[in-house]
């Protein structure tokens, strides 16, 4: 389980406190504000999206403190693995090896290959279904990117708000209006403080950490098309992992390097 994104929220909403102030929370509690800003934001993202994408909203949330999904080291030994077998016993002999794998883009990627399709058309429809799964995820981030713009926008509004009920309840007579003053102005204040807290505490958070597992989730697919098409090919085993390390960092291709007995003679390259 990875907790960073609750430790940080935690850490900010902490940090906030303190500097406002126990004693002086009440000061920024207004039901007022937080209907204009969250409502806001929220109502805004449901008109935003259709409801397919919007149902994901708990699986989103869920990504966010998922561990390490995806083990590229792994996954490198399972495909060279395969690509050993492969080499010994030919492509046929994967078909039992592929019901054991548990992931569905892997799975598929190597049954297409047993299947002896034509390795162009392979490669495209694995792209074009790498495309469609990027896509979706575009999407699921991008609510939290929109919420993140809507939230200071819906801020500013109860800003307006704020100070039109002000100016209009001003009055220069005999202290007329003087009493809701203070009320007026304190949400006009307020929506600014919780729009913006709602998108740099939460919502900004949330959509660049399932862009990072965006990247991952790409990672570990890519690593699986180069591996598929390379076991098609009929690879050397030992090529092929160097292949698919080549873009992992430096400690992970020393690492991966010396299990394979290679004595790590091929990971003086760049840093990936």
């Amino acid at each position: 389980m990875d907790l960073t994104t609750l430790i940080g929220v935690i850490m900010a909403l902490g940090l906030i406190v303190w500097g406002i102030g126990v004693d002086k929370l009440g000061n920024f509690v207004d039901m007022q504000s937080l209907a204009i800003v969250f409502g806001g934001a929220v109502a805004a993202t449901i008109a935003s999206y259709p409801f397919r994408i919007l149902k994901d909203i708990p699986k989103h949330i869920a990504v966010c403190f998922r561990g390490g999904k995806y083990n590229i080291p792994k996954l490198v030994d399972q495909l060279v693995d395969l690509a050993m077998l492969a080499r010994q016993s030919g492509l046929l002999a994967l078909e039992e090896k592929a019901a054991e794998i548990k992931d569905p883009f892997f799975k598929q990627s190597v049954l297409m290959i047993v299947d002896a399709n034509d390795p162009d058309k392979v490669r495209e429809m694995l792209e074009k279904e790498m495309d469609d799964m990027m896509a979706r995820h575009d999407e699921a981030a991008g609510i939290y990117e929109k919420m993140s713009a809507y939230a200071p926008a819906f801020g500013m509004i109860g800003t307006l708000v704020g100070l039109i009920n002000m100016l209009k309840g001003m009055d220069l007579g005999d202290g007329g209006g003087a009493s809701s003053l203070g009320q007026d102005m304190s949400v006009a204040l307020i929506t600014t403080f919780y729009g913006s807290g709602f998108a740099n505490i939460f919502f900004q958070p949330i959509a660049k950490k399932l862009r990072i597992r965006q990247a991952e989730e790409e990672l570990f697919c890519t690593t699986i098309v180069e591996g598929v098409m390379g076991i098609q090919a009929g690879e050397n085993p030992q090529f092929l992992r160097e292949h698919l390390i080549s873009c992992m960092k430096q400690s992970q291709k020393k690492k991966l390097l010396l299990k394979a007995g290679n004595g790590g003679g091929a990971a003086g390259g760049g840093e990936g």
